[in-house]
């Protein structure tokens, strides 16, 4: 019983020990730590992210309130305000299946820079991770010394299938195109039965998660930026190839670890990119969720320039010790 409990409190100790070095980091970089509400109208739009609703224990009714999926529409809203360079670290909640990378309540890290194109956060990432490695060594016995003096690798999605899969991802935008590049040149992909109706988005992430992720694991840290147009979600595209979006992603040995956005500023666009997302999934999943005023509030009070990014605090801890889900067996 006291072997089990000093396990437990030691990976408790390195999940402490990895949320005092991000806040000190962010503090030596005069970044405002911030508070977001957990229940919300609103958790969020993407089309496959679940969230929790709320029920009153005393009446069993549903309220129209939701746990968040994550605090990015109010962090939105501070900097609407006026606020500035803003992080936070809180928990959201997600109703999706427990496994290795997934959980309903996780621990997530968002930051934002005011008036800066998403390239700085790309140098941020760089530096956080040096910087906790850095602690965590004088702090734990159980860092992973492999992962010190690794430099980020950078890659297009363009470059990154011509590599892997020898083809330009680029030329294939369309959702029929496609499903029959899938079909003709990749036949060991699983597809949905014959008359199931998929969006592009389906198709990209079935070829991605079977031929490509797989091999991200050979990759210390890889980030991954410019997506194609239709994974834009809330960034912007880039003005000299609007055939991409101005986001990016960070894997660690093919754990996907955050994701970052140049922020999209103009309203009417971001309620187009919504009203399609909902529609996907009243489609898919049979329910809808309420619009997201705060953030819409947010667009029309002026959002500045900006760039933010969310990462998942566990699985950060993860790669960095090897310690798994500290609070969760």
């Amino acid at each position: 019983m006291q072997a089990d409990i000093n396990i437990r409190k030691n990976k408790l100790k390195a999940q402490f020990d990895l949320l005092w070095a991000i806040r000190t980091f962010f503090q030596q970089n005069n970044f405002l730590d911030v508070m977001t509400p957990p229940m919300v109208k609103n958790p969020g739009m993407e089309t496959h992210i679940h969230p929790f609703q709320v029920a009153h224990a005393k009446t069993a009714s549903l309220s129209p309130w939701y746990l968040q999926t994550s605090p990015e529409f109010h962090m939105k809203e501070l900097l609407s305000m006026g606020f500035d360079d803003l992080y936070t670290i809180t928990y959201s909640f997600r109703d999706e299946p427990v496994a290795s990378a997934h959980r309903p309540q996780f621990l997530m890290l968002e930051w934002y820079r005011r008036s800066a194109h998403y390239t700085q956060i790309m140098k941020d990432c760089e530096n956080l991770f040096a910087f906790s490695l850095d602690q965590l060594e004088q702090k734990q016995n159980s860092i992973d010394l492999n992962m010190k003096n690794i430099k980020f690798e950078r890659s297009s999605i363009q470059d990154l299938f011509l590599d892997m899969l020898n083809i330009d991802i680029l030329e294939f935008l369309e959702t029929n195109d496609l499903k029959e590049l899938i079909e003709k040149d990749f036949l060991d992909v699983p597809l949905p039965s014959k008359g199931e109706i998929l969006s592009w988005d389906d198709y990209y992430f079935l070829l991605f998660l079977n031929k490509i992720e797989p091999h991200l694991t050979h990759h210390p840290f890889l980030l991954l930026y410019e997506f194609p147009h239709h994974l834009s979600a809330l960034s912007t595209l880039k003005k000299d190839d609007p055939r991409v979006c101005e986001r990016f992603e960070i894997y660690c040995k093919g754990i996907e670890l955050c994701n970052c956005f140049n922020e999209l500023t103009d309203l009417t666009t971001q309620k187009e990119r919504f009203r399609l997302q909902a529609f996907e999934k009243k489609s898919l999943y049979h329910y809808e969720l309420p619009e997201p005023t705060v953030l819409y509030q947010a667009m029309e009070r002026g959002l500045p320039k900006s760039s933010g990014i969310a990462l998942g605090v566990e699985r950060f801890l993860k790669v960095l010790t090897g310690v798994e889900n500290p609070f969760w067996e």
